[in-house]
């Protein structure tokens, strides 16, 4: 994945035609297009080859299950295209280390260690850091740590080092890209603030130049 504008889009449009008009209008600002279980389910997983034709995919679907499984859906991502996959580290380390290997050579894999909604505080945000340490243990690429609470972001940069953090909750959830880049992420993850409004180019420019000022 490039490391350009610093900007993902995290792309939950349903309509098959509009989730590509979106991507083609934005593929060249963003340096990927993040895709969860809606559009998947709305559109089909071939969307994952379509849009890996315009730029890197990462498929967040935040995999937590026992080895095999998690074996299955990496490989079966990967296999249509995607480039990195979103797992859930509280499922322990086995399942870790095989979507890692299952990646191995062929795309990344990045762990959660707590989610950006105001729920995350509950269960996620207290167990963070040892979350955290299992996914550096198993060897992932990086991780996902709130834009909603750039202190956690920089709490988690202290435990992996220089491993990616990618940071969702921008826009809508009210986080910043410039306070989230500023403490520590690689990447910031933007959704309903960019594929929810009328220019979605123009939209995505403007974070992108928002990240640039600070660095």
């Amino acid at each position: 994945m490039r490391k350009s504008s610093r900007l993902i889009l995290a792309l939950d449009e349903t309509d098959r035609e509009k989730a590509l008009d979106i991507a083609d209008a934005v593929s060249g600002t963003v340096d990927a297009i993040k895709i969860n279980w809606p559009l998947v389910l709305s559109a089909g997983p071939e969307m994952i080859t379509e849009l890996s034709r315009r730029t890197d995919v990462i498929c967040d679907f935040k995999v937590a299950d026992i080895p095999n499984t998690v074996h299955l859906i990496v490989d079966g991502a990967l296999g249509r295209g995607a480039s990195a996959v979103i797992v859930h580290s509280f499922t322990g380390s086995d399942s870790m280390k095989e979507a890692v290997d299952t990646a191995a050579g062929r795309g990344n894999i990045y762990a959660v260690t707590e989610m950006s909604h105001p729920g995350g505080k509950e269960f996620t945000a207290p167990n963070a850091e040892a979350l955290a340490l299992v996914g550096v243990r198993c060897g992932v690429k990086g991780f996902i740590a709130p834009a909603t609470r750039p202190d956690r972001i920089a709490a988690i940069r202290k435990v992996i080092g220089d491993r990616e953090i990618l940071s969702p909750g921008v826009g809508a959830q009210g986080g910043s890209a410039s306070a989230a880049i500023s403490a520590g992420a690689d990447y910031v993850i933007v959704g309903r603030a960019i594929y929810k409004s009328d220019d979605p180019s123009k939209v995505a420019g403007d974070i992108a130049d928002e990240i640039r000022t600070v660095l």
